[in-house]
């Protein structure tokens, strides 16, 4: 009950801001809407922000089921650029009313969960520390991140296949490069040779 309840919130929400920008939805809207009592709301979020992050987190997961491994991470990340082009007016409006930061934070963890999968899945048998494995994955999320939030600020007008492609030749063997240098303990840089 407790996630048809959260999901009737989400749709009135995205039902809402076809009518009207984020920040001027409130919470007797988004209840009244869905024909719940304000309190009912409360229980399941603090705010509408929530809310927010909720419905991103929510179908980007739909959007990842299964596509975690080195083999399917592009077709995830394609899912997820889908995800946000079906919304793309809740995604717009939250976009335009919150700030980058927040979105990154809703990207963040979905973004990370995907890499870390692809991590993970390359590191068996290597010894990689898994403060290690979190850096490689934080830093390929930050180049995802930063891709698709250039292709929002774009007006989503790019085919998301394309950037999907592009990225995957930048990241093709990148991941396991850096794990092997990781295991090896490569030093950082060279010194010169006197």
């Amino acid at each position: 009950m407790s996630q048809m309840t959260k999901r009737a919130l989400e749709a009135s929400l995205k039902k809402l801001l076809l009518q009207k920008p984020l920040n001027k939805i409130t919470i007797s809207d988004i209840a009244e809407d869905c024909g719940i009592s304000r309190m009912t709301f409360y229980y399941h979020f603090k705010d509408i922000y929530d809310l927010v992050e909720w419905a991103c987190v929510e179908d980007a997961a739909r959007a990842l089921a299964g596509k975690k491994t080195y083999d399917t991470w592009q077709e995830g990340f394609l899912n997820i650029f889908q995800a946000v082009l079906d919304n793309k007016p809740f995604i717009m409006n939250v976009y335009r009313t919150v700030s980058r930061e927040r979105i990154e934070q809703y990207l963040n963890p979905l973004i990370h969960n995907l890499l870390l999968g692809v991590v993970e899945e390359k590191s068996v048998g290597l010894c990689v520390s898994e403060a290690d494995k979190n850096f490689i994955a934080n830093f390929y999320e930050y180049a995802l991140i930063g891709v698709m939030l250039d292709w929002i600020n774009g007006n989503m007008k790019e085919n998301p296949a394309a950037i999907v492609e592009r990225t995957s030749k930048v990241l093709r063997g990148n991941v396991v490069r850096a794990l092997n240098a990781f295991c090896a303990g490569e030093p950082l840089h060279s010194a010169p040779n006197d």
